[in-house]
Parts: structure tokens; sequence; C-alpha cells
């Protein structure tokens, strides 16, 4: 994602808006919401809706009314009412669709988390804003290193400084409950500021964080995905996916969350498939189930004892076996029921003029030829 200001500079290098996330597009930020309704005008004597959505750091959002009832439009920068003193933000949403997005999150307009805007922020409170995030990286080095100096088992893996500069949230994660009065203590003493712990779990770091993929892309919830809903093993299971920690495992360290995008239609497909536990008798001997392809419908049984030679049948076909069997009645082998799965035939690609070749444009057989007459040439030629 990019706003139309962050063009190419010099030498083809990306120039960048440089507006550290206040461009008025909101096109640079994580978790950005398109206004759909932007375009459009409310009745006539309808009153527009005084809340807004207002984005702090790494995709924090909040919902503040707009008592003042100031002209406020995406991109403002704005003091907001904090406890104590004031943070600043950027309005990140405004409008009907605001009270969508309340409704999706389930908070009601008179909660006491909804606070108040106080005004647009002026160029004083963005100089403190800014000089306070700019404080951020060297402090959590610092604060890792007191962490690691009391034994802590904790990581401290990100800073949020309030907009007045008058408090410092950090952001930790522990596997285990942390006792850190002692560390508040030397904070406030190294920091000289107001400290505010707020332990996360890892998915929420990694949003925080960001970062890339397996799959080559950013992560999904640092991006778009704005609820973590459990993923379990068995989602690996049914889409036949090795049981590997180190593949299924996000940057995270827990199960991906992509393995529930395609779960409903692999559940879908196997709700006609047998249970691969049930097994399948005939007269033959008793067949197990080896494998199975779920999108062709293909499953894969070999006989007890005789474990090298697998047969192929549909899911129709295996599931006529199962009902023969649940009536009692004899099957003869698998044999009388396999299939041959046909070979996707792979295509045949021809060279017509020679465009695979890399050497195609050299000349062949001169450049010797024009070495050797050189070297004659250059020979001196005795005295008789």
């Amino acid at each position: 994602m990019g706003c139309s200001s962050c063009a190419t500079g010099k030498d083809g290098q990306p120039k960048g808006c440089k507006n550290n996330g206040t461009c008025g597009t909101d096109g640079c930020n994580k978790l950005s919401v398109f206004d759909w309704l932007s375009n459009m005008e409310l009745p006539q004597g309808m009153e527009a809706f005084n809340i807004v959505e207002v984005r702090f750091k790494n995709g924090r959002k909040h919902f503040f009314k707009n008592t003042e009832n100031l002209s406020l439009s995406i991109g403002d920068v704005v003091a907001t009412e904090a406890s104590p003193g004031h943070d600043v933000g950027v309005i990140s949403l405004v409008g009907e669709l605001v009270r969508v997005q309340m409704k999706k999150k389930k908070v009601r307009q008179d909660s006491p988390e909804v606070l108040k805007i106080y005004r647009k922020a002026t160029q004083r409170d963005i100089d403190i804003w800014q000089e306070a995030r700019e404080r951020e990286e060297k402090m959590k080095v610092r604060a890792r290193e007191i962490a690691i100096r009391l034994n802590l088992q904790m990581k401290i893996s990100d800073i949020e400084f309030q907009g007045d500069a008058s408090k410092a949230t950090f952001y930790y994660t522990a596997e285990e409950r942390v006792d850190f009065r002692q560390l508040i203590k030397e904070f406030a003493r190294e920091f000289n500021t107001r400290i505010e712990m707020r332990q996360i779990g890892f998915r929420q770091e990694a949003s925080r964080l960001g970062g890339i993929g397996s799959c080559g892309r950013e992560l999904c919830c640092s991006t778009w995905l704005t609820d973590f809903r459990s993923v379990n093993t068995s989602a690996a299971r049914y889409q036949q996916l090795s049981l590997n920690p180190q593949k299924l495992a996000g940057q995270c360290g827990k199960l991906k969350c992509c393995l529930n995008y395609e779960l409903d239609t692999y559940l879908d497909a196997l709700k006609d498939f047998p249970k691969t536990e049930v097994k399948l008798y005939t007269k033959k001997g008793t067949a197990v189930c080896q494998k199975i392809d779920i999108f062709k419908g293909f499953l894969w049984y070999a006989y007890e004892g005789d474990w090298s030679n697998w047969h192929t049948l549909t899911v129709e076909q295996a599931n006529t076996i199962i009902k023969a069997n649940q009536k009692k009645e004899p099957v003869n082998s698998l044999e009388e029921f396999a299939v041959e799965v046909q070979q996707e035939e792979k295509p045949d690609y021809h060279n017509v003029v020679g465009q695979d070749s890399l050497t195609r444009f050299d000349s062949k057989g001169t450049g010797k030829k024009k070495r050797k007459n050189k070297r004659k040439k250059r020979k001196p030629q005795k005295d008789g």
C-alpha cells in the first residue's frame, strides 16, 4: 500500500512521503480502512455522527467523541483525552462508517471507554510527540539490558510514549507471571517518566511488530486481520499436512492463522469420505486406508501383510464396500472395484526458434581463427 506522494526519487530509490504515518490518504498505515461512504451526502436534517476513530502507534485504534464539533477528516492529527494528560493520534475514520465499526467491535456510544477529543494538534503538540517517538528505540534497548540484569523471564517487545511524553507504556511477553516491581523502580529512575507495564500475547506481539511470512507477503495479523481465532492441529490434519511444527508455526511461535482460511472447503469435501480408520473386509483379506486425495475423490487401500500393493478406489466404491460389510454381504476383493488413475500428461515444449539458447547471438567458430591470424601477423621475421 502507498499513497500518491510515495513516488520514486533520485537513482530509482523510493522517496517516501516522510510523514511518519500522518499522510492524509492513510495509505501507508497498517490496518487502514477504506471509507466507501465518503462520497455520499447525508439526508437533510440528519446530523453527522459525532464519534471518530483515531489511530495510534502500530495500528492501535480507539473511538473518541467530537464534543467540540470540530471539522475533522482522515489524516488530521488530534489531541485526545488520556489519563493523565493528553495523547496525540491520527484520524483514521469519520462519518457513518464509524458507527458500523463500533457495532462490529461491540462498543456502545455511551461507554466510558469512549473518551473525547480536545482539539486539533498544534505544532507544539506534534513536536513533543515526534521527540518522544524518537526516544522509544533507545529506551527499548536500555530497558532490555535492565531486564536481563534483573534475571527476569520476559521480553520487552515495544515501547509507546503518550502524546504529551508524560507516560511510557512498555509492552512485554512472558511465559509465566513476572514480578516487575523492582523493574518499574529502575525504569522510573532511568527514564524519568511515568511507567506502565502491559503484557500482550505472542500473536499480538507479531501484529504490533509486523514482518514477512513464509509466503513472502506481510503478516496477515499486521495488515488486515483484526481478530485472532483459535487454530488447532486438527486443521492441519483435515488438510493432509504433515505435523511439522517448524512449517506450521508462524513468527509468533503459534500455529499459522492461515490454516483456518481453507479449512471450511476441506471440511465440505470430506463430508462424503469414509473415515480413514474404517477397514474394508473382503474374502481376500482386510484392507486398510493408506492415503486419500480429497479433491480428486480417490482413496488408496492395501491388504494387511501386503503393504506395498495399493489399490485405488473412488469415494462411492469405498462407501459401497462399507455398506456391504455392515450388511454382512461378502465382497470378493478390492480388485473388482479398483480403478486406474490416469496420469496427467505433461505438455511437451518444443524449441521453435532457439530462444532458450543463451549463446544464440554469439558468432560461432570465428573467434579462434581471428586470434590465430593476429598472432601470425605479430610474429617478428628472422633475418636471413
